[in-house]
């Protein structure tokens, strides 16, 4: 079996980033987010050079072990890190933080997490919102991140066509990516496409769709006759797709999997694009119809 070698993209900044990336999300319970530094170097050592964190998983301290820890140079690692929407107000403190929790003195790719602003979460889970600053004023401030060259690279999370559009009417600089649901239930087409004009990498977290989507049959049956697990099957049509993604693995064995990949044909693609039915999985709607406190119309979704 044919496999992909790990490779890059070019960011509208001029600095190559890494397609695939091992995730570092952890539950905050027990030992689970100090746990993050053992598998992040496991993942290190396996090959993988472009680690996905965010402020809001609490993890950037057990990633910024690891590395250390790996005993890699800080240039060979592509660091991706994200602003919290409870931290729009304090952009340039939070982006700090960051980096005092990797223990590094720049990130590569610094993230909007989410376009809505989050003044407080209430003991029932809901969240008050707060209508300023927007995500146009934040984005400002990204900017400026930016141009101190403390980041490499700045981008968005979970922006949708009409958000970016807001985005894009007052922005000085593009941005370099979009990380977003993406796998072959949410195939995300019309906002590939967009971003693809605009010079837009798209970047896919949930990109195996979790067992739902591994378990569905077509995926099963391009598995078997390619010798391949489901997860590697989906993660070598994102690539085929030219789509950056984040799986997340603390299992070595899997870890190696997900960098190790497949070739699909054009037969085996065109079924797993049939597979689009617009379901997200990972960030759907409560109860109230709300996701991190706004609409589906707010969002753009």
């Amino acid at each position: 079996m044919p496999f992909l070698p790990i490779d890059s993209v070019t960011l509208s900044s001029g600095i190559q980033m890494p397609v695939i990336a091992n995730g570092s999300w952890a539950p905050p319970t027990g030992n689970a987010r100090a746990e993050v530094k053992d598998w992040t170097l496991t993942a290190l050592n396996a090959g993988y050079r472009h680690i996905d964190t965010a402020l809001g998983y609490g993890t950037e301290k057990s990633v910024g072990l690891a590395i250390k820890e790996s005993g890699l140079k800080r240039e060979d690692v592509f660091i991706t890190t994200k602003l919290p929407c409870t931290d729009h107000s304090r952009v340039k403190d939070s982006f700090s933080e960051s980096l005092t929790n990797l223990g590094v003195d720049y990130i590569d790719l610094y993230l909007v997490h989410w376009p809505q602003c989050i003044a407080s979460e209430e003991a029932d889970g809901t969240f008050q919102l707060a209508s300023y600053p927007t995500f146009v004023e934040v984005w400002a401030e990204m900017e400026e991140i930016f141009e101190g060259k403390k980041a490499r690279a700045i981008g968005v999370s979970n922006f949708s066509i009409k958000n970016l559009e807001i985005l894009l009417q007052s922005a000085k600089i593009v941005p370099a990516v979009n990380q977003v649901e993406l796998h072959p239930y949410l195939a995300q087409n019309e906002l590939r496409q967009y971003c693809k004009n605009k010079g837009i990498i798209i970047e896919a977290y949930t990109p195996s769709g979790y067992s739902k989507v591994r378990n569905d049959p077509v995926i099963v049956r391009i598995a078997q006759k390619l010798a391949a697990t489901p997860n590697q099957v989906i993660l070598a049509w994102h690539l085929f797709r030219e789509t950056v993604v984040v799986p997340k693995s603390a299992n070595e064995e899997r870890q190696r999997e997900n960098i190790n990949l497949p070739v699909l044909g054009n037969e085996e693609v065109e079924q797993i694009n049939a597979l689009d039915r617009d379901e997200r999985i990972c960030n759907k709607p409560d109860k109230n119809g709300l996701v991190f406190g706004w609409t589906m119309e707010q969002l753009g979704w």
